[in-house]
């Protein structure tokens, strides 16, 4: 594991126009601030804890995290000794949420939203051993890409991958492999790249090879050819059309508008055993999603993002696209203030929605991740913790607008008129043609 170069806390918000903001998100995190040693939260509430250490992969969406540590966040709400580290790999960051803090591993983190389900049920960790895992919110909808390689250019591949998987079969019939490249197996890029390939008659086990690229090296593994296409969030899908290696071929907002993808998700027994720091640490970033959401302040998000301990790229390889300009890297394709957009809070963008959580677990059922009879919404009762948002959410005084009256966001439809009912996922298994697992 690798831990960030600490930031010195840029102080901390007014609370006075904190509360005084508490039914309008739009006034939350005023840009002035002053020291408030321990914060308001930690004078009324007393976190048991001062420290934590969260990890994080280098990212856009794991911008909250920057953010609650650089504006002073984390010790605004009393817990002024969180640690923000960088993690390798999701693989990385796996393994050190099972040794935990206490085993110098990490206590949460920023993570793919299917990992916590995996990790508490032993899919993904060694020996199948389960690690409980919670989710306290979502950290982002929208904002990941599917890129592909220079030599499709001339397809202008876009949500339709059937002209796709001619080309594919025309490369392998040469004895030259195909390989598309997602961060995590059964993490939301392999979901994406796998729901977009299947669309179009592609069978991402069978008619590719699936291979696993961690986030940063995504943009110079198909520098090198070893990958035709990829998915993974920002920025370096932009930076794969700044380099001219290759272009985005969608926004996985346009297989699915508004969908859910990262979250902040913490060792149970942590939370357990510290469930004021863990409420602490939930506000805080919570807060951070306030602020980052706001239009004037996406400039400084980008710069945020771009340091050397975060990110560590070019800040133009983040501005445009935290901003909605998107560039796909085919001559003609712009697109001014993108609908698709990385959302922080609008739309409920943060609050974790139980029937979200159920679509990636299908979707994982549907790739032979779990057992076709396997009880989802069980495991969905223990991990998803979407009643420790609404209290944050009560202590924060977030407008009653801004908190979803259900678990469920209901039917959610897709690019290709597929439909998931969370009152019926089996339905939508059965409706899929390429899935691993009869229904």
């Amino acid at each position: 594991m690798t831990t960030e170069t600490k930031t010195p806390a840029a102080g901390t918000f007014s609370r006075r126009k904190f509360l005084k903001a508490g039914a309008s998100t739009a006034a939350l995190l005023s840009a002035a601030r002053f020291n408030f040693p321990g914060g308001a939260f930690a004078q009324t509430a007393g976190p048991e804890v001062k420290k934590a250490t969260l990890g994080f992969i280098a990212l856009s969406d794991a911008a909250r995290l920057f953010i609650a540590k650089e504006k002073g966040l984390f010790t605004k709400y009393g817990m002024p000794d969180v640690e923000v580290a960088k993690q390798a790999s999701w693989g990385a960051t796996r393994d050190n949420l099972v040794l935990g803090g206490e085993g110098n591993g990490i206590d949460g983190a920023h993570i793919l939203s299917p990992m916590p389900y995996l990790i508490s049920a032993g899919k993904v960790t060694q020996n199948n051993a389960p690690t409980p895992m919670y989710i306290l919110a979502r950290l982002n909808l929208d904002a990941q890409c599917i890129s592909v390689a220079k030599e499709y250019e001339d397809l202008k591949i876009g949500v339709d991958t059937a002209p796709l998987k001619i080309a594919f079969d025309k490369k392998k019939a040469t004895g030259k492999p195909v390989k598309v490249a997602m961060t995590f197996p059964g993490g939301t890029h392999d979901l994406w790249i796998r729901y977009w390939l299947a669309a179009g008659g592609i069978d991402p086990d069978k008619d590719v090879e699936t291979i696993t690229v961690p986030p940063p090296q995504m943009v110079a593994n198909m520098k090198v050819g070893t990958m035709d296409a990829f998915c993974v969030g920002e920025p370096w899908p932009g930076q794969l059309v700044h380099q001219g290696i290759g272009y985005t071929a969608i926004n996985t907002g346009e297989l699915w508008a508004k969908h859910p993808e990262k979250s902040l998700g913490m060792r149970a027994d942590w939370v357990d055993k510290n469930p004021k720091a863990a409420q602490a640490i939930l506000m805080a970033v919570m807060d951070a999603q306030m602020w980052a959401d706001k239009m004037e302040n996406r400039e400084e998000v980008a710069a945020i993002c771009a340091k050397r301990q975060w990110i560590n790229c070019p800040v133009e390889d983040v501005t445009d696209r935290m901003k909605g300009r998107f560039d796909y890297g085919i001559p003609g394709k712009v697109v001014e203030n993108s609908p698709h957009i990385m959302k922080y809070w609008r739309n409920h963008a943060s609050y974790p929605f139980q029937s979200h959580d159920l679509w990636f677990m299908t979707e994982d059922i549907r790739w032979g991740k779990y057992d076709a009879g396997f009880d989802s919404k069980a495991l969905i009762k223990k991990v998803n913790r979407e009643d420790l948002w609404r209290e944050s959410a009560k202590t924060l005084g977030v407008a009653a607008a801004d908190i979803p009256a259900s678990t469920s966001r209901g039917k959610e439809t897709f690019f290709d008129g597929k439909v998931f009912d969370p009152e019926n996922p089996a339905a939508y298994l059965k409706s899929l043609t390429i899935k691993r697992v009869e229904v």
